[in-house]
């Protein structure tokens, strides 16, 4: 990792006396976005292996902390109206003194706050990808990749859910919003595809809580009566440990997408409206695919199954079944 010569983080007296060092980190409250934001969580915590971290974020993303190795508190932001969850979180914090507060809200709170050092985004969207503009934060360059934490216990549920038996591929049918999501019609003629070419393959289809996302993955379950039923009811540590333990992740953008690539699994997006310049997976072997068209405007259903499976054999091919 490259680092510019002047972060703002650079070591000052009060970091090496004796007092416990606190960090807040206030990041997303979509998964995908907290996904991005790891990288810097992870970049913080190998610059103070010591220092505490409280973690602000919404209620889908809260789970994606719980192993984090130095956690002092995550603060659950339920949306309010008129705001009132922004009152909420500073009065959860105003009691402590804090060396280091990193806002990638872009709100105020932190100005009202005892720190330190402040870092905040500005929030708002813009063009560019999200994670780089997450690494302009703290002035990094590249951007930290993102990154999981899961404990034994979420390793030893992923090998009962996911087996050595054979090369595992996950398919991730679901998004949070219609225009996101591939016909799952598909999946039925590219996993013949791939199976043409890797006999040996099982699937595992992945799909969040709730009765919307079963719905949407259901139909995939159907046409692959043999694949895991790997969605619904587990914690995302648990999910990402499972998705560590799989060959390749194919998948809509979405949060899963993003916790996939940044589990180290290899990866790929299925992009249509959804623009990959600013959300495409990151991570070591992350890769994407779009709908012909122009970004922010194809219809996903445009992209069809030859392409996808091309792309999807030359992953495999590059890293190894």
């Amino acid at each position: 990792m490259s680092t510019p010569a002047r972060t703002g983080l650079e070591k000052k007296p009060e970091d090496s006396i004796g007092a416990i060092m606190r960090i807040l980190f206030i990041t997303a409250t979509r998964l995908g976005d907290a996904v991005l934001s790891t990288g810097l969580l992870a970049y913080l915590h190998q610059r103070w292996p010591d220092a505490r971290f409280t973690i602000a974020c919404g209620p889908v993303a809260a789970g994606l902390f719980s192993a984090f190795p130095r956690l002092e508190r995550t603060i659950v932001m339920e949306k309010r109206p008129y705001d009132l969850h922004w009152l909420d979180l500073w009065k959860a914090c105003v009691p402590f003194k804090w060396d280091i507060t990193v806002d990638l809200r872009g709100s105020a709170v932190t100005f009202l706050l005892r720190s330190g050092r402040r870092f905040i985004m500005r929030g708002g969207r813009r063009a560019g990808a999200r994670i780089t503009h997450l690494g302009n934060v703290l002035n990094l360059s590249p951007p930290p990749l993102p990154t999981v934490w899961v404990s034994p216990a979420d390793r030893a549920k992923a090998q009962q859910i996911i087996p050595d038996t054979a090369p595992i591929i996950a398919l991730g049918p679901t998004a949070n919003w219609t225009g996101k999501i591939w016909p799952t019609e598909r999946y039925l003629p590219l996993w013949q595809r791939l199976c043409a070419a890797y006999p040996q393959i099982r699937p595992a289809i992945f799909y969040g809580p709730g009765e919307q996302e079963a719905a949407l993955a259901r139909p995939v379950l159907q046409a692959l009566p043999h694949a895991i039923d790997a969605g619904g009811h587990f914690s995302l540590t648990e999910v990402a440990a499972m998705l560590a333990r799989c060959r390749l992740y194919i998948g809509n953008d979405s949060g899963l997408m993003h916790l996939a690539a940044a589990a180290g699994t290899p990866t790929l997006g299925l992009f249509g409206p959804s623009r990959a310049s600013e959300y495409a997976p990151s991570g070591k072997n992350a890769r994407w695919i779009a709908a012909p068209g122009p970004e922010g405007e194809a219809p996903i259903a445009g992209l069809d199954v030859a392409n996808v499976a091309t792309a999807a054999l030359s992953l495999l091919k590059e890293t190894g079944i």
